[in-house]
């Protein structure tokens, strides 16, 4: 596998597309209006983004293969990456495309640059909530960075009425089952990473996959499924746009298995079917347009067995994290006013998710995305999330991904002091139930 930093010393500037380039330099000086790069000239620009390479024991110099990739255009590439292919398609679960462009049409660049802004624009256009549509783009930047582009069968992204499929050449380096937990990356392709990183559309942190399984639950959405084709030496992301069962109570889960018995169907009898290994649902099967009953009916079930309680176990894996990250898992029972004495002995700690809907989630996407903001900035958060409803402190931690104990010491108790927020119940501080109100009366001051 060639490496992205490689050096191409015959490519040189006239093999890039000055068009992508700028667009490129525009949204970095909007992202970084004070950067020192903002004025370099190209070739040194490139050079500072890794895009470009000089051999030291040669002085020769020329286009990175990372910089290929994002700023040169399909024929040029295919020079280098014979394999190297582009694809989205769109259908409304037909067998013909009602929307299909590829990087070999001609009629643009073809580079992954332009490819991710293209798609960007048809996401954001076709998906009316501003949460799903950055999950769609996180999922496409990282088949970008991760692919093998020395690999056979491109990299394609399919829409269908259902479920979006991405697919790229080259396997996972990292365990499939720890793919949206993981908080390490492993980089193929570092350099690519670099460039998208510095106009912010991604972190080296391997935290991307994980806010997309959080947003999918969020949603009720099936829990996003991966694959891997070790034949074809293909990756595979399904993520659905049904909803799942979340939460059940035992009254419930009755009558969900008497409503199976009753339909002819036991529910172990369906168990020990789908178990069967040449009764396996495969991820291939996504392509196909129909299901039988049955398939439907054991997906569903398979569902509710792995992921009915995915988000009350990704809400533990998050505290965990949390506690982790401040080098004291027993920080909240051992500081004063701790975040358990406020919720209650015997509460549970765990977000009920119901009480988040995707308003909030977009308010807080900021938070999340980034580990360090000015103070000034988590409280306008703090206090546009307020707006919308009272939250408790369990629910400013979940939506800010921020510990309890740092949110409400480094934030909550200041807008208290300074009277732009009130307790729900001012005389009962360690009331169970307690949240947190915007205080409307500070405005009319």
């Amino acid at each position: 596998m060639l490496q992205d930093n490689l050096i191409l010393e015959h490519y040189g500037l006239n093999e890039l597309n000055f068009d992508t380039i700028k667009s490129y330099r525009d949204r970095f000086a909007e992202v970084k209006p004070a950067h020192p790069w903002n004025a370099l000239e190209t070739k040194e620009f490139l050079y500072k983004v890794g895009a470009w390479g000089k051999v030291r024991d040669t002085h020769k110099e020329g286009v990175t293969l990372a910089g290929l990739l994002l700023f040169s255009e399909e024929r040029i590439i295919t020079e280098v990456l014979p394999q190297y292919f582009l694809e989205y398609r769109e259908s409304k679960g037909n067998e013909e495309w009602t929307e299909r462009f590829t990087s070999q049409d001609g009629t643009w660049s073809g580079n992954i640059f332009d490819f991710y802004f293209h798609i960007h624009e048809i996401v954001r256009n076709s998906e009316p909530q501003p949460s799903i549509a950055s999950s769609l783009t996180e999922v496409l930047i990282n088949m970008l960075i991760h692919a093998d582009y020395n690999g056979e069968g491109g990299v394609i992204l399919e829409k269908q009425p259902s479920h979006y499929v991405f697919s790229n050449p080259g396997l996972l380096l990292v365990p499939t089952d720890s793919v949206f937990s993981n908080t390490v990356s492993q980089l193929r392709n570092p350099n690519i990473v670099k460039l998208f990183s510095l106009l912010g559309l991604c972190e080296r942190s391997g935290s991307g996959l994980k806010k997309v399984k959080q947003n999918w639950s969020l949603h009720h959405y099936k829990t996003p499924a991966i694959d891997q084709d070790v034949s074809m030496h293909r990756t595979v992301v399904m993520l659905s746009l049904s909803t799942q069962e979340r939460q059940v109570s035992s009254s419930e889960k009755d009558t969900y298995n008497t409503s199976i018995d009753d339909s002819g169907n036991n529910f172990k009898d369906v168990e020990k079917y789908q178990n069967t290994p040449e009764n396996d649902v495969e991820i291939d099967s996504y392509n196909k347009n129909e299901y039988s009953y049955n398939k439907e009916l054991i997906e569903e079930l398979k569902s509710y067995n792995n992921d009915v309680n995915s988000l009350d176990k990704e809400d533990n894996y998050y505290n965990k994290e949390s506690y982790l990250y401040n080098n004291d898992v027993n920080s909240c029972n051992n500081n004063h006013n701790s975040y358990n004495n406020e919720q209650g002995e015997n509460s549970s700690n765990l977000v009920n998710v119901e009480n988040i809907d995707t308003k909030l989630w977009d308010i807080a996407a900021l938070a999340r995305e980034k580990k360090r903001l000015s103070p000034n900035q988590m409280e306008h958060i703090i206090l546009e999330l307020c707006k919308e409803k009272p939250l408790m402190l369990k629910e400013f931690a979940y939506l800010l991904e921020r510990t309890p104990d740092g949110v409400r010491n480094n934030y909550l108790t200041k807008l208290l002091r300074k009277g732009q927020l009130q307790l729900k119940y001012p005389n009962q501080p360690n009331h169970p139930k307690q949240a947190y109100l915007f205080n409307k009366k500070d405005i009319e001051k």
